[in-house]
């Protein structure tokens, strides 16, 4: 069985290709890329097929519809292809951000799914109308196979009403669905499960806290298997210091800027969402740049980095508290897979709980790098957000 990932942007798609072995459930990519610039001059399309170096493509991709085509062809090559017919796609699996309170799950798209979708793009403007380009635009070319929508947001259906409401007037709530979602929900959830797997527990008994760390962020609270709270709220800006995302700030900020710097909304989400968090205050958006240049003594990187601990800091706290205990903190993503020398800052304040980071596990890459007489453990384990799709996709069009 084989089965395809599609994750639409506004001008790009990534889609990634999974054959499924059925008596062993185990999954196999076979291919994957990038069509980058739909609508735009100067398209591309490149990917990578198991057994073959990268390909690049300039072509023109006026359209999803088009990208969609032309990714089916590359998929279909004589020479580099992995599929011999389109007949051999069992499913397709899309990303979409924003369920909503109509989604706890991963679903197949019908049109009610899509009606939903559409309603959820108010809370997602510049999310959910590209995810919904990808699905109607392979819906018009592969009308028979199913399609599965797998929602950033579902995971957090479990939060309690304490944790996603917020203290404004009920009618914000009732009338406008305003209050906390979070997002990075395939992330969590798998790294979550793939902690408790590491632990040899159960995910139900463990009270974990995951930490994705990439150029956007959020730190998630599981406990008896549920996500109890996020950082992420409303939209994916407030929580942690980001690449270019501020963050949790005073709501009373981007009011007082707009009235004193006479700044339209859009220009405040601006500098909030592309001007702000690392960007803003060392100048660089990439960590790996920072931590180079703090390394080098720059003085803005080095107070980025620690503004940037400091606050994730706080949320692994606050959820340690309303959790009344932890029992492993785990690190993915980008940032969080890839710089021990971040982890350990970020750690270095717990001791208090009982845990120790382990030197040298935690510069090798170790999964489990705390040391072995910790009372907390400490986890870094490489996410995969397709697969969860994958799989997510698997099941559904098995039931």
């Amino acid at each position: 069985m084989k089965i395809l990932v599609l994750n639409s942007g506004s001008s790009s798609l990534k889609f990634k290709l999974y054959e499924v072995n059925e008596e062993t459930h185990y999954f196999s990519a076979l291919c994957e890329g990038q069509a980058d610039r739909i609508g735009i001059s100067g398209s591309t399309l490149v990917r990578q097929c198991i057994g073959y170096g990268k390909d690049r493509q300039f072509i023109d991709l006026p359209d999803h519809k088009t990208a969609v085509d032309e990714i089916l062809k590359v998929l279909l090559e004589s020479e580099q292809g992995v599929l011999d017919s389109l007949g051999e796609l069992r499913g397709i699996g899309h990303r979409v951000v924003h369920g909503g309170e109509d989604f706890s799950r991963s679903v197949l798209i019908d049109r009610p799914v899509i009606k939903a979708i559409e309603r959820n793009s108010m809370l997602a403007p510049l999310h959910n109308p590209p995810n919904l380009m990808g699905i109607k635009a392979m819906a018009s070319l592969l009308p028979d196979i199913p399609q599965v929508a797998v929602f950033d947001t579902a995971i957090h259906q479990s939060m309690p009403k304490k944790a996603y409401m917020y203290a404004l007037p009920r009618i914000q709530y009732t009338n406008y669905k305003i209050r906390k979602y979070g997002f990075h929900g395939t992330s969590h959830g798998y790294v979550a499960q793939k902690a408790a797997e590491e632990l040899g527990k159960p995910l139900a008994e463990l009270k974990l806290i995951t930490c994705h760390l990439g150029n956007g962020g959020s730190i998630t609270a599981f406990k008896e298997g549920k996500s109890v709270d996020t950082s992420m709220g409303f939209t994916p800006l407030d929580g942690i210091m980001m690449g270019t995302r501020s963050g949790t700030l005073d709501p009373y900020v981007p009011l007082h800027i707009m009235e004193s710097q006479e700044l339209t909304p859009d220009q405040v989400s601006a500098l909030m969402n592309k001007q702000g968090g690392l960007l803003a205050v060392t100048g660089k958006s990439d960590m790996r740049d920072v931590v180079e240049a703090a390394a080098a003594g720059d003085p803005n990187c080095i107070e980025g980095i620690e503004m940037f601990c400091y606050r994730i800091q706080k949320f692994i706290g606050g959820y340690i508290a309303a959790m009344n205990g932890v029992d492993g903190i785990v690190f993915t993503a980008g940032v969080g897979e890839n710089s021990p020398m971040l982890r350990k800052a970020i750690l270095e304040n717990f001791g208090f709980i009982g845990l120790k980071v382990d030197d040298p596990r935690n510069e090798a890459g170790e999964t489990l790098f705390s040391t072995d007489d910790s009372k907390v453990a400490a986890l870094k384990i490489h996410t995969n957000e397709e697969l969860v799709i994958a799989l997510d996709t698997y099941h559904i069009i098995k039931e």
